[in-house]
């Protein structure tokens, strides 16, 4: 009898897909070996700007110099708090060459979110935007004792297009307590004070990335240098993209998807990664036409933003090789109206920060399946080094095609919570990911995840699992988004509840979009109520804010 152990998966893969790996220590290895081989390579492209290989080299070390000049020492962390922009690179790069920690930040994180953050990786350095710092950071480090370094940079720097549709902040100095980044990266005539060469390994912290804390205070997942450059180098073969391809940020850099499967994954294919500062839709899609990149990834919400912008044609995304989406479900219905409106079909993807982005996807030249019973689209199958399980509540294996929790093995998968010993013991026993996602697996090896364990909705005493319910909307020709929370019912517990927002032009009633679901699902399980709301909550990576719809609620 077949197992999970048995990787059905691997009949999905191609010969190269399934070849052992040999990742480098460290992405800062990866890229010097770009260095060496590529000097005058664009490596970073924004707006009008670019900066070879050679020259981000030179300029993250100007800053691993200025940081270990400071007192900045191997194994210290520093914060980075940047949009997509070059200078979130090097900053990454120059910690790494100075033997640091990064531990990349959400910009749109206010005072008390930072401050957790400061006081719990015990944060050394801290490198932002000079708005951030001007503007509530400086006051809120100040009370961090840890913190002793402090560089900033500007978005409209390393450009001259000065996009006002992104790039509209005026620059803000002098800073107390702080020096620019870019000054300090060409600053000449140093003597040299970072090692030549930190002795990264990859048993080595490279990241502590926060979770989003849906379940209670955030956790700092310990990202290995190994976790890291495994999945990046898994990312390469896979995609089996021309070296030196060009990809387009459409994560943002501080979310692992964006950390891993654009920078670090571009790194190890000695590619171009193309920045554009934060998502805006209009701005993307200048910037496929401009810089025609062969690969990007991104969550459905930011597909969805492009497909309904109005100057969208199907030659903006005319160069992909691969598009692929990951951070947020990805319905089946989605997937065909891109396809038929412009051409790529979007391959699908699973991961956590936990393990180090994904550990499941779609390979190219194949077609996720769609199960027959929830029409939920399959969001890949595992890598060959990587076993993923379905287990009870007793950890036990459950049956192919049978709903449970979502457990992962493998390279990827980082050691623990940053200093949360107890955390660990109960997210990772025996070094295996409990996820917390419910999914099922078919005999073919295909994954599908149902959703969150917390999300489920008891209506009556029935198991209501919301994306059954959302991939029903977005069939619907006037829904853009969708979103399904539990709201209390006094006579069934819970009741399901839809909020929706509608394409540009589209009109539709919450009656009609109710009406629509209860042809296409089980009584329990359609809306008793729609609410139509002009954009739905979500998280900067993409993430719908579920809970803040309940909350609503």
């Amino acid at each position: 009898m077949t197992s999970y152990q048995d990787k059905p998966w691997l009949a999905q893969l191609t010969d190269a897909q399934r070849a052992p790996v040999q990742p480098p220590p460290s992405t800062l290895h990866a890229f010097r070996a770009a260095v060496r081989r590529a000097p005058g390579r664009t490596a970073l492209a924004y707006f009008d700007g670019r900066l070879s290989y050679a020259e981000t080299d030179a300029l993250s070390d100007g800053i691993a110099d200025r940081l270990a000049g400071r007192g900045f020492r191997r194994g210290d962390r520093a914060a980075v708090m940047l949009q997509n922009t070059p200078h979130f690179v090097l900053a990454v790069l120059g910690v790494w060459k100075a033997g640091g920690v990064v531990v990349p930040v959400n910009p749109m994180y206010k005072s008390a979110e930072m401050r957790h953050i400061l006081d719990d990786a015990e944060v050394t350095a801290v490198i932002c935007a000079d708005r951030t710092w001007d503007g509530f950071l400086r006051v809120t480090a100040a009370e961090a004792p840890s913190v002793r370094i402090v560089l900033t940079a500007h978005e409209r720097d390393l450009q001259t297009r000065d996009d006002r549709r992104v790039l509209h902040g005026e620059r803000v100095g002098p800073l107390h307590g702080a020096e620019d980044l870019l000054t300090v990266a060409r600053t000449p005539g140093r003597i040299r004070v970072a090692p030549a060469d930190p002795g990264l390994t990859a048993d080595d912290l490279a990241l502590i990335s926060y979770t989003s804390g849906t379940s209670g205070t955030p956790k700092g997942a310990t990202n290995t240098h190994g976790n890291i450059t495994y999945n990046a180098e898994r990312q390469r073969i896979g995609l089996a993209l021309p070296d030196g391809a060009t990809y387009f940020a459409l994560a943002p850099l501080f979310h692992i998807t964006g950390m891993v499967c654009q920078l670090a994954a571009c790194i190890a294919n000695q590619g171009t990664l193309v920045l554009a500062y934060r998502f805006e839709a209009g701005v993307v899609l200048d910037a496929f036409l401009e810089h025609r990149p062969a690969y990007t990834v991104g969550p459905s919400t930011a597909y969805m933003a492009l497909m309904a912008h109005p100057e969208v044609t199907r030659d903006h995304f005319a160069s992909f090789r691969t598009m692929s989406s990951g951070g947020a479900p990805l319905p089946p219905a989605l997937v065909e109206k891109f396809r038929t409106g412009f051409g790529p079909y979007v391959h699908n993807g699973y991961g956590l920060t936990e393990c180090t982005a994904p550990c499941a996807s779609v390979p190219p030249g194949r077609e996720a399946p769609v199960d027959k019973v929830s029409g939920t689209l399959a969001v890949g199958v595992p890598g060959p080094d990587t076993v993923v399980r379905i287990i009870g509540e007793d950890g036990r294996d459950l049956p192919f095609g049978e709903p449970g929790e979502i457990a992962v093995r493998g390279p990827q998968v980082v050691p623990g919570y940053w200093r949360r010993p107890d955390a660990t013991a109960e997210g990772f026993p025996d070094g295996e990911l409990r996820t917390g996602d419910i999914g099922f697996m078919d005999r073919d090896g295909w994954l599908y995840v149902v959703d969150r364990k917390k999300d489920m909705i008891n209506a009556s005493g029935f198991k209501v699992w919301p994306r059954e319910v959302e991939d029903v909307l977005y069939g619907h020709p006037a829904v853009r988004e969708a979103a399904v929370v539990g709201v209390p019912d006094a006579y069934r517990g819970e009741s399901v509840k839809a909020y929706v927002s509608l394409r540009p032009g589209a009109s539709a009633e919450p009656a009609e979009l109710a009406a629509y679901c209860k042809e296409r699902l089980a009584a329990y399980k359609y809306p008793r109520a729609v609410e139509i709301l002009a954009e739905l909550p979500k998280t900067t990576s993409g993430k719908i804010l579920r809970r803040e719809l309940r909350h609503r609620a």
